[in-house]
């Protein structure tokens, strides 16, 4: 039996032990209360960028020539895969279930007898899907948001993404994300970004995007066929100075 010593030492442990999970708990909720405040921040421009590039879509006819990121390269056989996770985990079903949703859509394109490649932004993402596509997994990128500005980042990733479409190393690139709603609840969302299509912008399902299975919001439902039924199949056309600048941001 313990004497009342060992009790008294076992006590204070705890006690010390609850100081520093209590300061974990307030650095982490200053650290997320961070990332939110930039997530609320960055969502009008987006949402003003995707209305801003429907606009610029919906001012070409069949008889205008279509820039090729928009019009598309006239095929779709090889599809890029942008999947956004974190780099730790510990956060319930906010990573598997974007490397679920994209697992499924691989598949199911290689099915078809499409091929598809993977780009992997986290860690969590990258070793979920290595071990059923890591042939497939081109590269990856960690360590991705540690500092407050991340402009750097994703224009290296722009621009490697940019270097393979107008190398018609592919035809279709998507990317896999969380939309946030709340603190505990995300949405798994799809969005293509090449093409351009930004006919119907990504959102969740209460502002009325379109849904896949699971209730994952899909920003290409639809779109390729409108586009192509305004644009026609196959069209070749250079890459205006504008549309250029705007998918370069």
């Amino acid at each position: 039996m313990p004497s009342l010593k060992d009790l008294k030492n076992r006590i204070s442990s705890v006690k010390s032990t609850q100081k520093i999970t209590s300061a974990m708990k307030m650095v982490a909720a200053s650290k997320l209360r961070r990332a939110q405040e930039q997530v609320e921040a960055s969502r009008p421009y987006a949402d003003r960028m995707d209305r801003m590039l429907a606009a610029i879509a919906a001012t070409f006819t069949a008889e205008t020539e279509v820039p090729r990121m928009i019009g598309g390269t006239g095929r779709e056989d090889t599809f890029l895969f942008l999947v956004m996770t974190s780099d730790r985990g510990l956060c319930g079903g906010f990573n598997s279930s974007i490397a679920r949703e994209a697992r499924r859509q691989i598949s199911a394109l290689l099915d078809e007898g499409k091929e598809v490649k993977i780009i992997c932004v986290g860690r969590k993402g990258r070793d979920q899907l290595k071990q059923d596509f890591g042939a497939r997994i081109i590269t990856g990128y960690d360590d991705i948001g540690r500092q407050r500005s991340m402009y750097a980042e994703a224009e290296r990733i722009t621009q490697q993404i940019l270097q393979m479409y107008d190398e018609d190393e592919i035809d279709v690139c998507r990317v896999f994300y969380n939309r946030f709603k709340s603190v505990i609840s995300q949405v798994v969302t799809i969005q293509q970004l090449l093409p351009v299509v930004a006919l119907r912008p990504p959102g969740d399902a209460a502002e009325g995007a379109a849904t896949g299975p699971g209730g994952v919001a899909d920003g290409t439902a639809g779109t390729e066929a409108d586009l192509r039924a305004k644009f026609g199949e196959g069209r070749e056309a250079n890459d205006l100075p504008l549309i250029t600048d705007l998918n370069r941001l």
